[in-house]
């Protein structure tokens, strides 16, 4: 059992659980199953007081009249069936409240780990899988929490108990009561070991079904256009069948286990029934302590057939835990720095690439002993062609991914010295896929910075040129853009997203392909909105199309991780080189490069 018991001890110390809540939720559990326990005790001596009368047990406590007796009963009745009932209240409120909050904490821990990990790790594990562990893993442990905890504490309690009671009545028949308990622990045990590698199966399983309906709600007008819903359907319907026939071999472990308990249950009552009505007979043993060994043998055996149920929860708990454990347990390939980038280091030191080497993962090298500077308060053009390392070199900056060799300096300090949220915090990126959240556009624009008042926010649009087209939608400021901001089109979510860095005023802004998807007049628009907040900024504009940074202070041609050409626009165009080729076709002067 240590090697199960490991994975919920660290679960809930990763939830930082409420410790003295445990306790308590544990406490009244056990008391509520004692007095539970009470009732055969007075059915006992209720037969006992009807059948000896002056003679009973109460008789030698004082209470003589039988009628009295009774009464004494009654009255305990009502006691012991009230503290049962308000001990069940208490512990239901405990253990529900506490699953709740390890559910919250737990979803929250895993959360801030995933938040902190590189691109380069969210690039090996699916997003679906992801949030299978945060949502459907998280609620497995829940489940098992709000019910199943008390379950084994109440059988653990049931069985102290109520052998307690055997034995100070009969030990022979305790003897024989007791006897299938050994038996039906052992299947216990052994059922939920085999269990444990099928609802792991499970859960991986789901966590897989998870990640392709995930993906192909991202991808549907994808799928719809290229008319391939059969073909989905049917990875659905594969992915979906092994999750159920995963499902269906623990279904049929868990199903026979009752039956088979139930048998050994039957040998126990059935031992008890017989030998403890031959002792009663014989005169040995008292006809109210026969009747309480009948019914507390009920008592105790009976509850031993829920242990298939709650072996169940137990397991899909614990498969579910060692998910969220190894996804917990991944270190974060991103080191935090130590030091603080301050705002007036950022605005005014040059960006220093120093040599760097980087390759990505089962791929040919990118760069190798790629050096460049960027001037403070200059605006840098990146061009090049698809797979050139445009956006990888935008990428480093923000330690998304980091070079295996060489230094990227900012001021006098390599960037990973500093703590990654100063770093990003002096960073402004707008990217060619802007993200944009299911809220207003108010909203949307102050995710730039969360103390913005209304009219800074409205400022930072009039400068984005986003202003006028918002104050035209029927609900303006507060128009709901809808998941991924669909309700917009691609220039106006462009135009969104560097208002939100405007916003930012960070001493970097970084532009990745800002105009690639939007059309010509728009990309004139977001040219003047580019060239107004690029002003007394250090500037990275990475583009295809050449107009972007054509008024650039300098511009860099990548070519697969080199620098191949250098300088400004006009003077790259009188080499007659790459970059001479590149513009002569997007002006139309030339069909192919």
């Amino acid at each position: 059992m240590q090697t199960v018991d490991k994975p919920l001890r660290s679960i809930l110390g990763k939830s930082d659980a409420p410790k003295n809540k445990i306790r308590l939720a544990i406490l009244c559990s056990i008391l509520n199953k004692i007095w539970d326990l009470a009732p055969p005790l007075l059915i006992g001596v209720a037969v006992d007081v009807v059948v000896q009368k002056e003679d009973s047990l109460l008789a030698h406590w004082g209470i003589v009249d039988p009628w009295n007796q009774l009464i004494v009963l009654a009255i305990a009745t009502f006691v012991i069936w009230g503290l049962e009932s308000l001990f069940e209240y208490f512990y239901a409120v405990l253990w529900r409240n506490l699953a709740q909050t390890v559910q919250h904490n737990l979803r929250l821990t895993t959360f801030d780990h995933v938040q902190n990990q590189s691109m380069a790790w969210f690039d090996d594990h699916q997003k679906g899988d992801l949030l299978a562990i945060m949502n459907d893993d998280v609620n497995q442990l829940e489940r098992f929490l709000d019910k199943g905890a008390n379950d084994l504490l109440q059988v653990t309690t049931t069985v102290i108990v109520v052998g307690a009671v055997f034995l100070y009545l009969s030990w022979e028949i305790a003897l024989f009561a007791v006897l299938p308990i050994p038996v039906i622990l052992w299947g216990s045990f052994l059922y939920q070991k085999k269990l444990e590698d099928r609802y792991r199966d499970v859960r991986a399983t789901a966590g897989q079904l998870n990640a392709l309906l995930e993906n192909d709600l991202t991808g549907m007008a994808t799928i719809q256009s290229f008319t391939n819903e059969s073909m989905e359907l049917e990875r659905v319907h594969s992915l979906s069948e092994k999750y159920r026939s995963a499902n269906r071999s623990a279904i049929r472990l868990s199903a026979a286990f009752v039956p088979l308990i139930r048998m050994a249950i039957l040998a126990g009552f059935t031992a008890t029934l017989l030998l403890g009505g031959r002792l009663a007979l014989d005169g040995t043993l008292a006809v109210g302590a026969y009747s309480v060994l009948v019914f507390m043998t009920q008592r105790l055996l009976w509850p031993l057939t829920r242990l298939g149920e709650t072996f169940d929860l137990y397991q899909r708990a614990m498969a579910s835990s060692v998910r969220i454990l190894t996804l917990l347990n991944e270190p974060s390939k991103v080191t935090d720095g130590s030091h603080i980038l301050e705002e007036d280091i950022a605005k005014g030191s040059s960006l220093n690439f120093e040599n760097i080497d980087f390759a990505y993962p089962e791929r040919t090298p990118l760069f190798s002993n790629f050096s460049v500077k960027i001037q403070a308060g200059a605006t840098l053009g990146v061009v090049g062609s698809t797979g050139s390392g445009k956006t990888t070199l935008t990428r480093f900056l923000l330690r998304f991914v980091e070079p295996s060799k060489g230094n990227i300096r900012w001021g006098d300090k390599d960037i990973s010295e500093y703590t990654l949220e100063s770093l990003r915090h002096s960073i402004a990126l707008v990217s060619q896929h802007v993200t944009l959240f299911p809220t207003s556009i108010l909203e949307n624009i102050r995710y730039g910075r969360n103390d913005a008042s209304d009219e800074e926010v409205k400022q930072a649009a009039h400068v984005a040129e986003a202003f006028e087209f918002i104050e035209e939608l029927p609900n303006q400021w507060d128009t709901f853009v809808g998941e991924g901001g669909y309700r917009l089109s691609g220039g106006q979510r462009q135009r969104i997203a560097i208002a939100r860095a405007v916003l930012k005023d960070a001493p970097l802004l970084i532009l990745d392909e800002a105009t690639s998807a939007v059309d010509n007049e728009t990309e004139a628009a977001l040219q003047r909105s580019i060239a107004r907040i690029s002003q007394n900024r250090t500037t990275i504009i990475v583009a295809h199309r050449l107009s972007t940074v054509r008024h650039s202070d300098s511009i860099l041609v990548l070519e697969s991780g080199e620098v191949i050409e250098h300088g400004k626009h006009e003077d790259l165009v009188a080499l007659d080189g790459r970059y001479t080729a590149l513009w002569s076709v997007q002006m139309g002067e030339k069909n192919d490069i």
